[in-house]
This record gives structure tokens, C-alpha cells and sequence, in this order.
């Protein structure tokens, strides 16, 4: 990214009173946390279980073998010790450090986002960090799970406790969903990082911005590309240093 184009990135984000972050794995990937989609990871857990990664993370796998979902989750999904880089940092900052009415609607449930304690996150596909008994629905949360491993079940009622992501198979929360519609229809700038925006629902989210700036920002081409406004294959981290220089 030259410096016309960063300099126009900043101009866009200045100029916007109401931004709306879409985020994806290539957000999480500078915090050493693997995109599960990747060839690499693809390749290496179907080497490892001999099962498509969409079998393994589906709602019926998780009840027929939960101790195959746990041991694949707790090794590829979970991730405690992540910290935030400098593309939550700065999204955060511009949440909480200005006026403008900022919205991080996120494909990713590595909870990073809201550890660099960004205010106004909606996680469509849920989160590691929030569980629950399925017969009684005691709520419990990560480092809980984790001392129950190998197949963390409810104390009280023995039963399975699942994380609340969203599984293959099962419905996105529609509160959540609705309140990323709202979010996106009112923003006047939309900024899609680090996704491909093959995965649907959250692809078609894009279908409903109608404000003036549409901006992607990923190192591989997406299907949205010949829509938006600005497009950008680079680095995030290069992108957001440079952007934190200059409004922190």
C-alpha cells in the first residue's frame, strides 16, 4: 500500500461519522492464531482425524463424538492465551478514543476484539469464551471448561457442556444478525478486513450497506471486490500501523 492510498484510507475514516468493521480470520492470523479455513490447517486435520474440519464442527458431530469435537477444539480452536495486535488496538482506540460511532461486526470467537477492550462487538458466529450445559444450561466459561476437560460435563447434571459457537448446522443468533443488519444499513463507511467473504450469512451482510464507502482490505481477492469502492491486497498489520501512526 502506497502512501496515496493510505493517505486516502485516512481521509475515508476521518470524513466517516458511523464505521462498521467486518472482520474475519486474517484479523487473528498476526496473533499467531491459525485460520482454520487455510489449505495449511485443512490439510493438517484431515491428516490428523480423517475427517472434513465442516464434519468435525458440525452441531451432529458434536453430539455423536464429543470427545473427537473436544480434542479438535481445545487443539485447534481455543487459543486463551492470544493477545490483541494492532488491528483490534486501533479499531478499539477509535471506538473509545473518538466521537464516531464505531461497530466491529466479527466472523472470528477468539474473543480478541473485546479483550482489547472494544465496547460495541457483535460475534456472529458466537464465542470460546461463553458455554453452557446442554440439559440444564448453566452457563460456564472458558478456564471452567478447560479443568473439565477431555469432555468438559456439567457438574451439577453431568450432562455435555457446549461452546456457544456456532456449529455447522445450526442457525446464527438472530439478535445478533439483526443488530449487524441495523448497524451495517446506517454506516456510511464499511471496512471488510481480512475475510474472503465466501461464508454465507456473513458474506451477504455486504448486499445490505448502502452508505458511501466500501472498503476491503485482504491479501486475496474476494467476490465483493468489483463493488467497492476502494480495494486493498496487503498486509493488515502494515495497513493498521501506519493507520495508528497517524491518529494515535
Amino acid at each position: 500500500m502506497d502512501e496515496i492510498e493510505i493517505k486516502t484510507l485516512i481521509q475515508i475514516i476521518k470524513n466517516s461519522n458511523d464505521i462498521v468493521f467486518l472482520t474475519g480470520a486474517g484479523v487473528s492470523t498476526p496473533s499467531h492464531i491459525p485460520d482454520f479455513r487455510s489449505p495449511t490447517s485443512v490439510n493438517r486435520v484431515e491428516e490428523t482425524y480423517h475427517l472434513p474440519v465442516e464434519v468435525i464442527l458440525s452441531r451432529d458431530y458434536f453430539y455423536e463424538h464429543p470427545d473427537i469435537f473436544y480434542d479438535y477444539y481445545f487443539r485447534f480452536m481455543v487459543h486463551e492465551a492470544a493477545k490483541p495486535n494492532i488491528i483490534h488496538q486501533f479499531i478499539a482506540k477509535l471506538t473509545n478514543q473518538t466521537h464516531k460511532n464505531v461497530t466491529v461486526v466479527t466472523q472470528n470467537i477468539d474473543g480478541l476484539h473485546e479483550k482489547a477492550c472494544d465496547k460495541n462487538v457483535l460475534t456472529l458466529h458466537g464465542t470460546i469464551f461463553s458455554n453452557h450445559c446442554t440439559h440444564c444450561f448453566k452457563s460456564f466459561d472458558l478456564n471452567e471448561i478447560i479443568k473439565l476437560k477431555p469432555i468438559p460435563t456439567c457438574p451439577i447434571c453431568h450432562h455435555l457442556i457446549k461452546p456457544d459457537v456456532v456449529l455447522y448446522g445450526e442457525m446464527l443468533d438472530q439478535w445478533t444478525l439483526d443488530q449487524s443488519l441495523k448497524a451495517i444499513l446506517k454506516a456510511d463507511t464499511l471496512i471488510v478486513l481480512g475475510t474472503s467473504l465466501r461464508v454465507y450469512p456473513a458474506s451477504g451482510l455486504i448486499r445490505y450497506f448502502k452508505g458511501k464507502n466500501l472498503v476491503i482490505i485482504n491479501k486475496e481477492k474476494t467476490p465483493y471486490d468489483e463493488v467497492a469502492t476502494h480495494v486493498y491486497h496487503t498486509s493488515l498489520e502494515s495497513v493498521f500501523t501506519k493507520l495508528d501512526e497517524y491518529f494515535f
